[in-house]
């Protein structure tokens, strides 16, 4: 069964996420996504990030009762900062029965030469790969077997946005599934 690893901080999880994920098991070979949420991501500052199982659970509401969907905490137990191929070693071991693939943006693609063992990654798992609105085209070398585009819609959505956005008391109605909404609401986060 191959499975596409969605790896974020989450930090909320929003509808672009889902959106992104939804196509991604709709419209190809993938029968499950699952949404791996990382404690700490090496490329980013963990100042205003919320406790690991507070976005694990935000994850868990948003995704709800989606056979497809599964939302993973396998990086808790892991050395912090999280890579990539380390995770993906483990679950190889622990899943034998699946085949994994990464599910990332345009604008990860760019940078991907900097991951820790990329060309194992690539090699051995392989990229699904969704566009992001202003991505510079020209730095993306796309010239291995395993790097697939999927086309998917282009949602110019950031955590970042939504987190300014509650903090400065203005609407985030359509940005986040309601129940998200309504559990950043009762823990007063991003305030």
């Amino acid at each position: 069964m191959k499975v596409g690893l969605f790896f974020g901080s989450f930090n909320p999880i929003h509808i672009g996420h889902l959106v992104i994920a939804d196509v991604m098991a709709d419209q190809t070979d993938l029968k499950e996504v699952w949404f791996v949420v990382s404690p700490l991501n090496p490329f980013k500052k963990s100042r205003s990030l919320l406790h690991e199982f507070d976005r694990l659970k935000m994850v868990e509401l948003a995704i709800g009762d989606n056979y497809k969907f599964r939302a993973s905490d396998v990086e808790f137990s892991m050395p912090k900062p999280s890579y990539t191929v380390d995770t993906l070693a483990y679950l190889s071991d622990k899943h034998p029965d699946k085949e994994f693939v990464l599910i990332i943006g345009e604008d990860n693609l760019v940078h991907f030469h900097k991951w820790k063992n990329h060309q194992s990654i690539l090699d051995n798992h392989g990229l699904y790969v969704y566009p992001r609105p202003q991505v510079d085209k020209s730095r993306i070398q796309v010239d291995h077997k395993n790097i697939r585009y999927v086309d998917s819609p282009m949602l110019d959505i950031s955590a970042t946005f939504i987190r300014n956005a509650i903090r400065n008391g203005h609407s985030v109605q359509y940005l986040l599934p309601a129940p998200v909404k309504e559990y950043i609401q009762l823990k007063k986060f991003y305030g």
